[in-house]
C-alpha cells in the first residue's frame, strides 16, 4: 500500500492519540468500541443523548482530534470501471444509471468494523450502481453520517463512489430549522465553514462527496438564497478534491419545503449548483419527460437526474411505472435512485433469517425473476437492473484473485479449514465478485447456481453449482481486461462434493458476437480429485488480452452433482507481501482491546489477526484493510497468563506475510 496523505493523516491522528506501548504494558486509556461517526452541523438539541448516543458538532471536529479515524478511513482507493459486451440485448450501457439510498445500520452504535453477526446488509450488485448514499441520520442522534470504511472499500473496490449523508429531516420528525441555518452560517469573510468542514471530513474518511437532503419546513427566501451559496460553495469545494454532491428535491428556492417530483423552476439553481439531483417520488410520466428536456436546454444529461423509486416496504413487489423511467423500446427517460434496497434483508423473518436467504432475495432483486441477467424473464412485473443497464468490472490489472467472499458468513475458512466458528460480517473483506449472476449456457438443464455458506476455501463463502449436469454447462464468472504474457497462468480451487465432474477453464479474448451469447472461449482441463483441488493452468496459445474467465462443467453419468468454486486468481508471479511492523495495544479494558501498527508497503490487500491458543492453534479473530483495530470480549484461556496476537498482510494474490506479535498480560 503507497502511503497517501489520507493514511499519513490517519497515521499521524493514531500516533498523538494512541500512544506506541511496550507490548507488555497495560495502557491506562478505556479501550472504547468504534463505531461510524455523524453529528449536528453545529448546535446540539436541548437535553441529554439517549443511551449509546454521542452529540457531536461537526463545525468544531478536527481530524487531529478524531480518536476514531484510524478505524473510519478507507484504504481502497476509487477502481476505473469499463462495460463488457452485455448480458442481454436490453441492457444499455449508456442511458439510465443507478443510485442506491442505503441505510446499513442505525445512526448511532454502526460498528465502524463489522461485527459479530452473519445477517447483515452485505451488498454486492455493485456492477449495476454509479452511486451509493450511506443513508440515515435522525433529529435524536445526528444528521449528517460518514459511512464507515468496510461499506467504502467494498464499493471502491468495485469502481463505485460512495456519498455521507446530510439530513435535515421534516418538523414531524423532529427537525429544528436552526440546523438548516447552522448549516449555511457564514463567517466574516462570507464563506461557509461547514461546506469547508465537510469536504475535510470526505478527504480524512476516504469516501467521495454528499447527499443533501433539506426537507426542514419553515425557511423563507433569504434561508433558500443561504442554502444555495453553500451549496456552490460546497460544489466548488468537492471538485477541486475529486468528491460528487447530489441534491435531493425537497427544499426550493424561496426555502420552502415542497416536493417537485421534477426538474422545474422551484429547484433548477439547486441542480446547477450540484452533480445531480434524486428526483422526489411524486414524478410522473410526463414530469421525467419534462425533466430531461430541461437538463437538455441547461446542457446538462437527463441522466443527472435521479428517479426516487421507494422499494423499502415492497421490494420487488412496488409498484413502478418503469417505461416512464427505463422505455424498452426507446431511449430512457432519466436515471434510477432506489430509496432502501435493503429490504431485500429487512423483508425477510428476523429469527432464522440466513445469508443463504438474503443472498438469494438480493440475486431477484437485482437481476430478476429468472436470476440470469441473459434470459431475463419478459413476463416479470419487476424490472430488475440487469434487464436495463448493462454492468461493470475492474478487473484490468494483475494480480488479480478472488475467493468469492461476500463479506460475511456463518465462519471463517483458511485453507479450507474452519479457524473461526463465529458468525463475522465485514464487507471491507469482500472480494471483487462476478458482475453478471448468474449466467449459464447450456443447452441442457439449468443447475443451480449461488454463494453458499456450508463451505469456503477462505473466507465465508464460495460458489456453489448444483443440479444435474446432463449436458455441457458453461458459466461465465468474470469479465476482464487483463493482458496475456507468456508467463501469465490461472489457478483454480475447487471441490466437488457429489457427483462427478469434469472441469475445464474457459478463457475468451474477444466478446461474444452478440450480446447474451457465449463468449469465444478456449477450454483448458482442470485437474480434479477428492478435497479442495487447487490446478495452476498456463494459457498456451493465447495472446491479446483475456476479456472473460470461466468454467465449462460436464457431469460424467448427467446425474445430480454439488460442486464448488473456492478460489480463482490470474498472475503472471506470484508475490508474498511484507509483513506489517509496530503492531501494539493502544488501549485496553478488561478484555477489550485497541490495536494499531504499521502498514508495509507494496501488495496489500487487507491484514489479519488471529489469537494463538496455548495448545498452539490458530483462531481467526478479524481482518481489516486500515491499520488499527477493535477486539471486543475476549476472555483468558483457562490458566492463560497472556493472550497473544498474530498479525498478517494479505496480498492481492491471498499470500501471507510472516506474522508480527504482541502480547496482553491479563
Amino acid at each position: 500500500m503507497k502511503p497517501t496523505r489520507r493514511t499519513v493523516l490517519i497515521a499521524a491522528a493514531t500516533a498523538a492519540l494512541m500512544p506506541s506501548l511496550p507490548a507488555e504494558a497495560a495502557p491506562k486509556a478505556a479501550a472504547l468500541q468504534p463505531y461510524a461517526s455523524y453529528w449536528y452541523p453545529d448546535s446540539l438539541p436541548a437535553g441529554s443523548p439517549g443511551t449509546g448516543i454521542t452529540w457531536r458538532s461537526l463545525k468544531s471536529w478536527r481530524a487531529a482530534d478524531d480518536a476514531d479515524l484510524a478505524f473510519n478511513a478507507s484504504t481502497v482507493p476509487l477502481a476505473p470501471r469499463f462495460t463488457p459486451a452485455p448480458a442481454n440485448t436490453t441492457a444499455r450501457s449508456d442511458q439510465a444509471r443507478i443510485q442506491s439510498l442505503v441505510s446499513f445500520g442505525p445512526t448511532a452504535s454502526n460498528p465502524s468494523q463489522g461485527s459479530a453477526t452473519a445477517d447483515y446488509y452485505a451488498l454486492t450488485h455493485w456492477a449495476y450502481i454509479d452511486e451509493l448514499v450511506f443513508w440515515g441520520g435522525s433529529s435524536g442522534e445526528g444528521l449528517i453520517l460518514a459511512p464507515n470504511a468496510p461499506i467504502v472499500d467494498a464499493a471502491h473496490r468495485h469502481g463505485v463512489p460512495v456519498l455521507g449523508n446530510i439530513f435535515l429531516p421534516p418538523v414531524a420528525y423532529g427537525g429544528q430549522l436552526q440546523w438548516t441555518r447552522d448549516l449555511v452560517q457564514k463567517d466574516a469573510a462570507g464563506r461557509y465553514p461547514l461546506a469547508d468542514r465537510l469536504i475535510a471530513v470526505a478527504a480524512a474518511y476516504g469516501f467521495d462527496g454528499w447527499f443533501v437532503n433539506a426537507e426542514t419546513s419553515g425557511g423563507n427566501t433569504a434561508l433558500g438564497t443561504d442554502m444555495l451559496g453553500f451549496l456552490r460553495e460546497l460544489k466548488t469545494l468537492a471538485k477541486a478534491k475529486g468528491q460528487r454532491v447530489t441534491w435531493y428535491d425537497s427544499m426550493t428556492v424561496n426555502g420552502s419545503v415542497s416536493w417537485q417530483g421534477a426538474l422545474n423552476s422551484q429547484n433548477e439553481p439547486f441542480f446547477q449548483a450540484a452533480d445531480d439531483m434524486f428526483v422526489d417520488f411524486r414524478w410522473t410520466a410526463a414530469k421525467l419527460t419534462s425533466s430531461g428536456q430541461r437538463a437538455g436546454q441547461l446542457g446538462r444529461n437527463r441522466y443527472e437526474l435521479w428517479a426516487g423509486v421507494d422499494v423499502e416496504s415492497n421490494g420487488w413487489n412496488s409498484s413502478v411505472n418503469w417505461d416512464a423511467i427505463v422505455p424498452r423500446d426507446k431511449a430512457h427517460v432519466a436515471s434510477v435512485g432506489f430509496y432502501r434496497p435493503e429490504w431485500t434483508r429487512n423483508h425477510l423473518p428476523a429469527d432464522g433469517r440466513t445469508p443463504g436467504d438474503f443472498h438469494a432475495a438480493d440475486d431477484h432483486f437485482w437481476t430478476g425473476r429468472s436470476l440470469d441477467p441473459s434470459r431475463p424473464d419478459t413476463t416479470d412485473s419487476w424490472r430488475a437492473p440487469a434487464v436495463s443497464v448493462a454492468d461493470r468490472s475492474t478487473i484490468t490489472s494483475m494480480p488479480f484473485a478472488s475467493v468469492f467472499n461476500t463479506g460475511h458468513g456463518l465462519r471463517w475458512y483458511e485453507d479450507g479449514q474452519v479457524t473461526s466458528d463465529t458468525p463475522w460480517n465485514h464487507l471491507g473483506l469482500q472480494d471483487r465478485l462476478p458482475s453478471r449472476r448468474w449466467v449459464v449456457h447450456t443447452d441442457g438443464q439449468r443447475p443451480a447456481v449461488t454463494f453458499d455458506f456450508a463451505a469456503a476455501w477462505r473466507g465465508g463463502s464460495s460458489v456453489l453449482v448444483e443440479g444435474a449436469l446432463d449436458r455441457p454447462t458453461v458459466l461465465d464468472v468474470y469479465a476482464t481486461r487483463l493482458p496475456v504474457t507468456a508467463d501469465t497462468v490461472v489457478e483454480l480451487t475447487h471441490r466437488a462434493d457429489a457427483g462427478a465432474v469434469k472441469v475445464e477453464l474457459a478463457v475468451a479474448t474477444a466478446e461474444p458476437t452478440t450480446p447474451g451469447a457465449t463468449p469465444p472461449y478456449t477450454y483448458y482441463p482442470v485437474t480434479s480429485g477428492s478435497g479442495w483441488q487447487t490446478t495452476t493452468v498456463r494459457l498456451t496459445g493465447l495472446t491479446g488480452t483475456v476479456r472473460a474467465i470461466g468454467l465449462r462443467l460436464t457431469g460424467a453419468d448427467g446425474g445430480q452433482v454439488r460442486w464448488r468454486l473456492g478460489g480463482l486468481a490470474v498472475r503472471n508471479a506470484s508475490r508474498t507481501p511484507a509483513a506489517p511492523s509496530g503492531l501494539r495495544i493502544t488501549a485496553a479494558s478488561g478484555g477489550d482491546l485497541r490495536l494499531a501498527w504499521n502498514p508495509a508497503s507494496g501488495d496489500v490487500r487487507h491484514h489479519t489477526l488471529h489469537r494463538l491458543l496455548p495448545g498452539g492453534t490458530r483462531r481467526f479473530l478479524g481482518g481489516t484493510c486500515q491499520s488499527a483495530y477493535f477486539l471486543g470480549g475476549l476472555k483468558p484461556e483457562q490458566g492463560e497468563q497472556e493472550a497473544r496476537f498474530e498479525l498478517r498482510a494479505v496480498g492481492e494474490l491471498y499470500t501471507t506475510s510472516a506474522p508480527v506479535t504482541v502480547t496482553h498480560r491479563w
